[in-house]
């Protein structure tokens, strides 16, 4: 009997098994239609809960803000000290406008109450109550109790109108948040609460929720906060009908889907904890609306099923002949007929394996001759890479293409050794020789290092340069492995080979792009020899101090003037700083890349100032890459230049410029700006009040708060601190100095000086210049 072909055998197999995926289709399709459902639902179920959540959470995060505001405010502050009688009528109108504030947000917020258990006073939307004297009093000073400082509370909305005829909000509960005051003291005798109505949460509920679903919101003691019935809303969770509340009830759970009878009906509760809070959120569906979906799905299986079983025979047969037709063409092209194959007994597969069986003998071949040469193409990258001649970018992905990326990413500290051989008279060997005895150092390294501890060793440069990491991060450890590490290659290679080799090391670093840095200093290191002689293990760090770049005469005074007037939103006198910044930089003649020293460590300095002022580096640089590496792509002095100003020091001005106007709002900061202004003239408190209209009293208390010092203080002390500048800074004579800072005489100036500063102005003036010269003479040296 001849053995059937390749593609009969495909046919009936096709044919038995079409059958079989229609019918578990079917059969699975139904049995889990309902499961699926479900799944979805409670999916789409938990998402609606997390919108609703977010809402409502953003509304009370925005109360609790706005709160925090009118709690931490001057003007509350000094009203916790006073009765608030008739007579305070313009800080009880200041309170007032504090709340009117709070109120403007769009939260629902429909009352804002104060209340001073000392001072016996209450403070709402319809006026200025004594406490003991409101109908619900007691209800409200008990508030005092509650364990936390702030909270959110459940609270009959009948407290908060006691006074009027009726309740305007039309809701029997509200949703209060009790904040104890004076927040500044441990003993509270204060409360500010803003109220929401219980009712207005229904807002924040989409309006195309299904009318077979219920959402429902718990606070932590299970009473409900939100319920399609308005009626229930204040009232145990249980008196809804819901029978599982203990499944609810734990805390550690903050979220969950579980099925349940409410008034002796099946339904599906998706609920989620807020850790907000602790209120939850519950979306509750009737498991009758869901079993509906899937008997629609059996019926239409069925259909579909027959459908599917006639397709699925008829291409079967076609698919059957397309699948063959690649396998009759591959028998075309190796030279084989069916008639060939039905004299040979033999089948397509067999004839195919054998010529796959060739190809992949020519594969292994070429597979041992290309491993040869991959070892070529990586000493060829290394070599590169420790001559600086592969950018930064490209030396990531050939050490990925080369499998050594995970394994440099897991160093946290690098070195580069450099090895050569010291030749002696007693040496059996010969300098024509020195290429073989490389090679079997070469070797040695390779065996006594283990493999996760460096890259591969080269030859280069009549030496064997090694590159070797570890993930210790202590430099001390770090130092002793690496010493005893070389120590026992010189030890090993003397007594291989009767050979004394010398070992340069470079300083420790932890990014590899610094590579060719590391080599260079190996090599440099090995340069020693002349004085030390031969066989040593050199560290570059003890030749150089342990610094990788020249010691650079850097202009830090100009410097600091620039950082001066970056904060002080000075955009005429940063840009003139700039210029001659730049300016004495580039007069010294230098390489390119020791260009690169200054020019970072000013940006390194702009960013220590911009991150202790609370500046954010995405508000001034928007790109994805690295800052650094966009200036070190600079070539031009006029390109860097305008790229430090443009993208660096203008926006950082501009934010201080910001910053300092929203400051100015304040009392105290425009008085200091009067101050600072007008230091040189007559000025006192009562003209500051004048310009400022504010009562002289009122802003001498004001300023004292804030700056813990009166305003005589602080103009003296500022006065002094512009003399002591002068003094330092310029020639002028003490007389005139004097004059300027409004003393009738200089006599008067130097008691006052010598009181506040231990020394006469003419001291002081000595002293200054003295150590100024000293530091000139330091920086020059």
């Amino acid at each position: 009997m001849r053995p059937l072909s390749f593609l009969s055998k495909l046919t009936i197999f096709t044919f038995v098994i079409s059958t079989l995926p229609v019918l578990f289709i079917g059969s699975f399709s139904y049995l889990t239609s309902s499961k699926e459902i479900q799944k979805n639902v409670n999916k789409s179920k938990m998402e609606l809960i997390l919108q609703i959540s977010s809402n409502v959470e953003h509304k009370l995060t925005t109360v609790n803000q706005t709160l925090n505001q009118v709690v931490s405010s001057s003007v509350l502050k000094k009203a916790l000290d006073n009765q608030l009688n008739e007579n305070d009528f313009i800080l009880y109108n200041d309170l007032r406008s504090e709340i009117r504030n709070m109120q403007s947000f769009d939260t629902k917020l429909e009352d804002v109450i104060l209340l001073n258990q000392r001072q016996n006073w209450m403070i709402k939307n319809s006026g200025l109550y004594r406490l003991d004297q409101y109908k619900d009093h007691e209800q409200l000073s008990n508030l005092l109790s509650t364990p936390d400082n702030t909270s959110w509370i459940l609270t009959p909305s009948s407290w908060f109108y006691s006074e009027e005829s009726i309740n305007p909000t039309g809701c029997n509960y509200s949703i209060s948040l009790i904040k104890k005051l004076p927040n500044s003291k441990l003993q509270k005798y204060g409360l500010a609460l803003a109220n929401i109505p219980a009712c207005s949460l229904q807002d924040d509920i989409n309006t195309d929720v299904q009318p077979l679903d219920s959402i429902m919101i718990l606070n932590e003691d299970n009473r409900i906060l939100l319920h399609p019935d308005s009626s229930l809303i204040g009232k145990p969770v249980d008196e809804s009908g819901f029978q599982e509340v203990s499944l609810i009830s734990d805390p550690e759970k903050t979220s969950g889907q579980f099925k349940t009878l409410i008034n002796n009906k099946k339904y599906s509760v998706t609920y989620l904890r807020s850790q907000l809070n602790g209120w939850v959120y519950l979306s509750v569906t009737s498991m009758e609306s869901l079993t509906k979906e899937s008997n629609k799905i059996g019926t239409i299986t069925i259909y579909l099923c027959i459908v599917m079983l006639l397709l699925s025979i008829i291409l079967a047969w076609i698919g059957s002949r397309q699948m063959y037709t690649p396998i009759e063409r591959l028998l075309n092209q190796i030279g084989q007929r069916k008639t060939d194959l039905r004299l040979k007994h033999t089948n397509e597969f067999q004839v195919i394996g054998e010529q796959v069986h060739n190809l992949f003998q020519t594969k292994s071949q070429l597979e041992k001759e290309l491993g040869q040469h991959i070892q070529q193409v990586r000493t060829f990258f290394l070599i590169n890479a420790f001559h600086g001649n592969i950018k930064k970018r490209k030396l990531f992905e050939e050490l990925e293409q080369f499998d050594y990326h995970t394994q440099v990413e897991d160093w946290k500290t690098m070195a580069v050794i450099t090895l050569s051989i010291d030749f002696s008279e007693d040496t059996s060997y010969e300098k024509k020789d020195l290429n073989l005895l490389l090679f079997a150092v070469h070797n040695i390294i390779e065996e006594l290092v283990p493999s996760e501890q460096r890259l591969a060793p080269v030859i280069m440069d009549h030496a064997v340069v090694v590159l070797f990491g570890s993930p210790d991060c202590n430099i001390e450890s770090y130092h002793q492995t690496l010493y005893s590490l070389t120590e026992k290659l010189q030890q090993e290679i003397n007594t291989c080979l009767k050979l004394q080799v010398s070992i340069g090391l470079s300083l420790p670093f932890n990014c590899i792009d610094k590579l060719s840095i590391a080599y260079r200093e190996g090599l440099e290191a090995l340069k020693h020899r002349i004085k030390l002689g031969k066989g040593v293990i050199i560290q570059y760090e003890n030749i150089n101090s342990g610094k990788h770049y020249l010691n650079l005469n850097y202009p830090t005074h100009k410097e600091n003037d620039l950082m001066d007037a970056i904060k002080l939103a000075e955009t005429d006198k940063a840009k003139e700083l700039v210029h001659g910044l730049f300016k004495t930089i580039f007069a010294v003649e230098l390489s390119p890349q020791e260009y690169q020293i200054p020019l970072t460590r000013l940006l390194n300095n702009l960013l220590i100032m911009m991150q202790e002022s609370g500046i954010s580096l995405n508000q001034i640089y928007h790109a994805n890459g690295s800052i650094f590496e966009e200036l070190l792509d600079l070539h031009t002095v006029a390109e860097i230049e305008d790229w430090f100003w443009s993208m660096v020091i203008h926006p950082m001005i501009k934010i201080f410029n910001s910053r300092q106007n929203a400051q100015y709002h304040n009392i105290s900061e425009k008085i200091i700006d009067l101050i600072q202004h007008d230091y040189d003239t007559d000025l006192t408190l009562e003209e500051c009040a004048s310009r400022l209209h504010y009562n002289a009293n009122y802003i001498s208390s004001v300023f004292r708060k804030e700056t813990h010092y009166y305003f005589s203080e602080y103009l003296t002390m500022y006065r002094f601190k512009m003399a002591k500048k002068w003094l330092g800074e310029t020639d002028m004579p003490i007389k005139d100095i004097a004059a300027k800072l409004r003393y009738n005489n200089s006599q008067n100036f130097i008691r006052s000086f010598r009181k506040q500063e231990g020394m006469t102005p003419g001291q002081y003036r000595d002293t200054n210049s003295g150590a100024k010269s000293k530091s000139k003479l330091d920086e020059s040296m």
